[in-house]
């Protein structure tokens, strides 16, 4: 991947940053000249990342274990970042998880581990962030979803919890008006990653909703570069979506029937899904 940024002398950290959106951030950025810090749940696959990256790039990146979780273990993480790479510039609340099935059929510990992740982790990062670059300039980057500003059936708490990311995000830029400390919200489509496997999107959207993640990296490093408040990742999709909205809720309900869009969550591949709940699952138990 070429990106057209280069000598960015910043310190980036970027939660859940070896798989998906994470990783490509990270090698967005260190493609441009950042220091990068790649924190993630799983910290071995985070050094191989680091590793990798900075081989591809001559780069200088570490990978540290993280979880988001933690209000201990994520302060550890933003410690040894820069003790490794100097002091932060940039945070990129990337770390997220979307089970999916029905809300009155969720396990309570599903419910549980969205809301610490997608929310919790995303005001504990941005709260250590904002502590670390008080008196100085600096920017945190909050990926939501476009599940932020809709709603779909399956997908419940996951949209809850991103709406309240979007609220808090553009909540938090106006307390910090003035201070030198920006906020950038990001809203990507359906992203090509284990996170989104086995969803049930139909065919004829799919060119105008999905988004590989190194797409929404490039938008996040361009987006920071220009001090952009908002992305949105297709663009074309949030003007859809914004139409939509502007239509009856009956109306909305409809056209989501006709078009098969309501089963996007419901009609999936159950065994692509199992996979991916296994491992988040999994890997929290793991952790703890």
């Amino acid at each position: 991947m070429t990106h057209r940024y280069h000598n960015i002398h910043r310190v980036v950290a970027v939660t859940g940053g070896a798989r998906g959106i994470g990783r490509a951030t990270a090698l967005a950025f260190a493609e441009a000249g950042a220091r990068v810090a790649i924190g993630d749940l799983d910290g071995d696959l985070a050094v191989v990342v680091a590793d990798e990256i900075s081989a591809a790039t001559s780069g200088q990146l570490c990978g540290l274990p993280l979880d988001v979780t933690d209000r201990g273990a994520f302060r550890a993480f933003l410690d040894a970042a820069e003790a490794r790479l100097g002091p932060l510039d940039i945070l990129v609340n990337n770390a997220g998880v979307m089970p999916t099935g029905m809300f009155t059929e969720e396990d309570d510990s599903v419910t549980d581990l969205m809301v610490a992740v997608n929310v919790m982790g995303v005001l504990t990062g941005s709260k250590l962030a904002v502590q670390r670059l008080s008196g100085r300039s600096g920017r945190i980057v909050n990926v939501a979803s476009l599940a932020g500003i809709s709603a779909h059936r399956g997908v419940a708490t996951y949209c809850g919890t991103k709406h309240a990311v979007v609220g808090f995000s553009n909540a938090l830029r106006m307390e910090l008006k003035g201070s030198g400390i920006g906020v950038t919200l990001v809203l990507p489509g359906l992203v090509r990653t284990d996170l989104s496997a086995g969803s049930g999107t139909p065919g004829w959207v799919r060119p105008v909703s999905e988004v590989q993640p190194e797409e929404v990296a490039v938008a996040i490093v361009d987006a920071v570069v220009r001090g952009y408040d908002k992305v949105v990742v297709p663009r074309s999709l949030g003007m859809l979506l914004g139409a939509m909205h502007l239509l009856p809720a009956r109306t909305r309900d409809a056209l989501q029937r006709i078009t098969r869009l309501d089963t996007a969550f419901t009609s999936v591949d159950a065994q692509a899904r199992a996979r991916y709940h296994a491992r988040i699952m999994g890997s929290r138990r793991d952790a703890v």
